[in-house]
């Protein structure tokens, strides 16, 4: 059962944030007109952009971090509770199907497990060892990355995320939206995109829900690109597991090489429809075989693969 006392000192905590601050002049916002509102509340988010930009120089140092752990077998594990932990999620979800990760190199964990995701778990982001809990069960090991989210940064289960996972030797990286905060101090890496008080008070889905998705999709894009799962930026690990990844695998096998259709068929087909395999065939002039020996030998980079078959 939670004190007096308790909730006083958590109420102190949160007078303190920039998250969590009263603008007065919103007070009114109930009686504005829906367009006003609207407009108002996209002035708020057209500002998140450049709170983010000013913290790139240590976005692309976590980024350059973690593809050099990830590169050596590690995986990606986002920790969060709410509406961060959600985000967290979402982004390791996307991994999969856009960049032919297997499920386990890029993880999501949220505060109360699975239910969580649709259905708020009373006190769930209260405990830091229920993430550390939850990072055991993944078999973590100092070859990792854990991504503490926390949009106050005082989070216990983001914090004891990061903590855990530094005792045991992985990078950790602390993403939070307020200046001075417990979880990026607790990282190795921390990363403060102060956005400011939300039109909403403390409604930290708005704003800092935003500037949390645009760093993510960093992380885990930028990340991907530095491990050759990109080639220029075309997706040439996309995985074809519906009708539109397979129409969009044909377009992108075009887009690399201009070949023919009958070409690109063909070459898919000598491939087992892996896209950077038919993409290294047609511009390196190799069979699927050698095209596959030529990417392992390459840790899957095309653009080595493709030097490589030059000199063959």
């Amino acid at each position: 059962m939670t004190s007096t006392a308790d909730h006083a000192h958590l109420r102190a905590q949160l007078d303190t944030l920039t998250t969590e601050a009263f603008r007065p002049e919103l007070a009114d916002i109930d009686r504005r007109s829906t367009l006003e509102i609207a407009r108002t509340m996209n002035d708020e988010d057209a500002t998140v952009p450049a709170a983010v930009a000013q913290q790139l120089p240590r976005i692309a140092a976590a980024i350059d971090a973690t593809a050099a752990r990830m590169s050596r077998g590690g995986r990606l594990i986002y920790a969060g509770a709410g509406t961060a932990g959600r985000l967290g999620v979402l982004d390791a979800s996307e991994c999969p199907p856009t960049f032919n990760t297997d499920p386990s190199e890029v993880l999501g964990l949220i505060a109360g497990g699975p239910s969580a995701l649709v259905t708020a778990v009373e006190g769930a982001e209260d405990s830091a060892a229920l993430a550390a809990e939850d990072l055991a069960s993944t078999g973590l090991t100092e070859r990792d990355t854990v991504v503490g989210v926390s949009a106050s940064g005082r989070t216990p289960y983001a914090i004891g995320a990061v903590e855990h996972a530094r005792a045991l030797g992985a990078l950790t990286i602390g993403l939070s939206c307020n200046a001075g905060s417990a979880l990026a101090a607790a990282a190795e890496h921390g990363i403060e995109v102060v956005v400011g008080p939300e039109l909403l008070t403390g409604s930290t889905r708005l704003k800092a829900g935003t500037a949390q998705k645009l760093v993510l999709n960093m992380l885990s894009t930028i990340t991907m690109i530095r491990l050759g799962k990109t080639y220029g930026n075309l997706m040439v690990d996309v995985r074809a597991s519906n009708d539109k990844l397979r129409a969009r695998s044909r377009r992108i096998v075009a887009l690399a090489t201009g070949a023919t259709d009958p070409e690109i068929e063909s070459a898919l087909a000598a491939t087992d429809g892996e896209v950077k395999n038919a993409i290294l065939t047609l511009l390196g002039g190799v069979d699927g075989p050698t095209a596959a020996r030529l990417l392992a030998d390459s840790h899957g980079h095309l653009r080595a693969a493709l030097q490589a078959a030059a000199k063959t």
